[in-house]
C-alpha cells in the first residue's frame, strides 16, 4: 500500500436526505401534520359522547384538515413558514372548541409545539449555500513621516 494515496472519505448515507431535511423546517411541519391528523382520527372515533351538528361539525372537520395542510406546506414552502406557523397555533387553540378537546390534548399539543418550533426556525446561510459575507477590505497602512522637513508631501484626497 502506498503511503502518499489515500481513498475519499465516503459520502455519509442519507447526506442528500440530511440536507434537505436541514434546510427547511422539517420537525415542525412534521408535528403540524401529525397533530392535524390526529385530530382527525379522534372525530372519526367510535365514542357515543362525541356530537357533531350544524357549523360546529363542518369546523370540527376544517381545522384539522387546515392544520394538515399547513404542515406540508411548512416543509414544502419554508420560505413562508412565519405565516403558516402563526395559523398553526392559532388554529392549535381553536381546536380546543371544534375537534374534541383539541384531539384529546394530544392533536393540539402537537399542533402548537410544531407551530412554535416552526416560528422559531431560521435558516442556516452557510448550509444554503449562499455565498460567505462580504466583509470591507482593511484600511491602508499610515504612511510614515517624511525626514526632511522642508519636503512637502501631498495630502490624500481620496
Amino acid at each position: 500500500m502506498t503511503v502518499g494515496l489515500h481513498a475519499a472519505p465516503a459520502a455519509r448515507p442519507g447526506g442528500r436526505w440530511r440536507r434537505w431535511r436541514r434546510a427547511r423546517p422539517f420537525t415542525a411541519g412534521l408535528l403540524v401534520t401529525l397533530g392535524g391528523i390526529e385530530m382527525l382520527v379522534t372525530l372519526r372515533a367510535p365514542l357515543g359522547v362525541l356530537l357533531h351538528v350544524g357549523p360546529q361539525g363542518l369546523a370540527a372537520y376544517l381545522v384539522p384538515a387546515i392544520l394538515v395542510l399547513c404542515g406540508a406546506l411548512l416543509v414544502a414552502t419554508p420560505q413562508q413558514r412565519v405565516f403558516y406557523a402563526l395559523l398553526s397555533l392559532l388554529l392549535g387553540l381553536v381546536s380546543w372548541l371544534t375537534s374534541n378537546l383539541g384531539g384529546f390534548v394530544i392533536g393540539m399539543l402537537l399542533a402548537l409545539v410544531g407551530g412554535a418550533l416552526a416560528f422559531a426556525w431560521t435558516p442556516d446561510k452557510q448550509r444554503a449555500g449562499s455565498a460567505p459575507p462580504v466583509t470591507a477590505p482593511p484600511p491602508p497602512a499610515p504612511r510614515e513621516p517624511a525626514d526632511d522637513p522642508t519636503e512637502v508631501v501631498p495630502l490624500d484626497r481620496g
